[in-house]
């Protein structure tokens, strides 16, 4: 079965994201110039494990929802920008 393209709540959400990544770490770049599927972890956007603990840290007060640093899936969900958008639209309590 094809993927479906994003919606557009999930496109808003993830602007959103990518806001709060750029302003969480101070990158010298706008959120548009995150790639929805270029990894965010070593190379890609170039985050580390400590940038990575950051975005963690917001999306949690955000979003309402724990990111665990112990959690199998963190690979995945911080695998790239529509990876976690994913993860947050379906885990998000506010």
């Amino acid at each position: 079965m094809p993927e479906s393209l994003p919606t557009e709540p999930n496109q808003a959400l993830q602007s959103e994201i990518a806001g709060l990544i750029v302003t969480a770490l101070n990158l010298d770049l706008g959120p548009q110039d995150i790639q929805p599927d270029a990894p965010l972890y070593g190379e890609g956007l170039g985050l580390d494990s400590i940038d990575i603990l950051e975005v963690a840290l917001v999306v949690s007060k955000q979003y309402g929802f724990s990111l665990r640093a112990d959690s199998a899936d963190n690979v995945r969900i911080f695998s790239s920008l529509a990876g976690l958008t994913q993860h947050i639209a379906a885990n998000r309590t506010k």
